[in-house]
C-alpha cells in the first residue's frame, strides 16, 4: 500500500458542481415564484428576496457537508487507523470549517429574514432582530441552529486534537439534531395534519442530508482510495437505500398534502399550472434521476469497486450530487412558497 493509495487530493470540482447546482436551483425557484408587486404594499428589496434562498441553500449545503464528513469516519471504520487516519486528517478540519459556515449562514439568514419581516426599513437594529426572534418561529429556529452548529464546531475542534477518541457518532447525532428546528417553521406548521406532516418533514430533511452528505464526503475525499472505498461504499449503500425511500416518500407526501389543502384551485391545476406545483414536479423529477444514478452505482459500479477495480465512480457520483444540489435549491424555495395560481 503506497502513500498515494491512502491519501488523495480532494475533488474540489465535485464540491463546486454541487454548490453551483444548489444556487441555480434556488434562483430558478425565485424566478418561478416571482409575482407582480401589489400597489400600496411594501415589498422587500430584490436583494433580500433573492438573498434569502441563496443563503438558505448555502446553509443547507454546509449542514450536508458537516454531517457527511462526520459520517465518513463511521463508514470507513475504526479498526485500521494507519489506513484511515490520512483521510480523516483532511475530513476533521473540513468538518469544523463546514460547521462554522453553517453557523454563519444561519446568522446571515436571520438578518435577511428580519429585513423581509420589516420591509421598507432602511436599516436594521439589534432590537429589530430581537423582535423577529421573539415573534417569529423561524427566528428562534435559526438561533438554535447557529448555536448547535457552533457546538458542533467545538466538538470537531476536540476531534482535531484527540482523533476518534471523540466519537464520530456524537458529531453525526448532533448534526442531525441541529437539522430539526428549521423544518417545523415551514409549511408543515400550518397544515391541518400537523402531527403527521411534522414527522414527515423531519424524516425528509434528515434522510436527504445524510444521503447527500455521505455520498459527497466519499466522492470528495475517498473515491481514489480503492481499499477504503471497497469497505465504505457497501455500508453506505444500505444507508442510501433507506434514505432514498424515506426522502422520496416523505417529499411526495409533503408536497401533495400542501397542494391538496389549497382551497382556491383544483388539485391537478395546482400541480401543473402554479409555480409551486411546477417546482414540486421538478424536485420530484430530480429525485427520480438521483434514484436511477444511485441504482447504476449500486448494481453496476459497486461490484467492481468491491473487487478493487478502477471505475468511473467519481464522474457518476459527481453527476448524482449535482442533481442533488439542484433538488436542494428547489426545496429551499418550496419550503417558503405558498400554493398560488399563476
Amino acid at each position: 500500500m503506497t502513500q498515494a493509495e491512502t491519501t488523495a487530493k480532494p475533488r474540489y470540482a465535485t464540491l463546486l458542481c454541487v454548490v453551483t447546482a444548489g444556487l441555480l436551483g434556488a434562483l430558478i425557484g425565485v424566478a418561478l415564484m416571482a409575482t407582480t408587486p401589489v400597489p400600496g404594499v411594501v415589498e422587500p428589496s430584490a436583494v433580500v428576496s433573492a438573498g434569502i434562498p441563496v443563503v438558505r441553500v448555502l446553509l443547507d449545503l454546509s449542514a450536508v457537508a458537516t454531517i457527511g464528513l462526520a459520517l465518513l469516519s463511521v463508514l470507513v471504520g475504526y479498526d485500521r487507523p494507519k489506513l484511515t487516519e490520512p483521510v480523516m486528517r483532511l475530513a476533521r478540519p473540513a468538518g469544523v470549517a463546514a460547521s462554522l459556515i453553517w453557523a454563519t449562514t444561519a446568522v446571515v439568514a436571520l438578518v435577511l429574514q428580519t429585513a423581509e419581516y420589516k420591509p421598507g426599513s432602511s436599516t436594521l437594529s439589534a432590537a429589530d432582530i430581537g423582535d423577529y426572534i421573539a415573534n417569529v418561529g423561524a427566528g428562534k429556529a435559526l438561533v438554535i441552529v447557529a448555536a448547535l452548529a457552533l457546538v458542533h464546531a467545538g466538538i470537531g475542534g476536540l476531534a482535531l486534537r484527540f482523533g476518534e477518541k471523540v466519537p464520530a457518532e456524537v458529531r453525526v447525532g448532533l448534526g442531525l439534531f441541529a437539522l430539526l428546528p428549521l423544518p417545523v417553521t415551514g409549511h408543515a406548521s400550518n397544515w391541518s395534519y400537523h402531527d403527521y406532516t411534522m414527522i414527515s418533514m423531519e424524516l425528509h430533511v434528515m434522510s436527504a442530508v445524510a444521503w447527500t452528505g455521505g455520498l459527497g464526503a466519499m466522492t470528495v475525499l475517498l473515491v481514489a482510495n480503492r481499499t477504503l472505498l471497497a469497505h465504505a461504499l457497501p455500508r453506505f449503500s444500505k444507508l442510501a437505500t433507506l434514505c432514498l425511500i424515506l426522502s422520496a416518500a416523505t417529499g411526495l407526501f409533503n408536497g401533495l398534502i400542501e397542494i391538496s389543502l389549497n382551497p382556491t384551485i383544483g388539485f391537478w391545476a395546482a400541480i401543473f399550472t402554479t409555480p409551486y406545483g411546477q417546482l414540486f414536479v421538478l424536485k420530484f423529477l430530480c429525485t427520480g434521476a438521483i434514484a436511477l444514478l444511485g441504482a447504476y452505482t449500486r448494481f453496476r459500479l459497486m461490484p467492481q469497486i468491491v473487487r478493487h477495480n478502477r471505475t468511473a465512480l467519481a464522474a457518476w457520483a459527481t453527476l448524482e450530487l449535482t442533481v442533488m444540489g439542484l433538488a436542494f435549491g428547489f426545496a429551499v424555495v418550496l419550503t417558503r412558497a405558498p400554493v398560488v395560481a399563476s
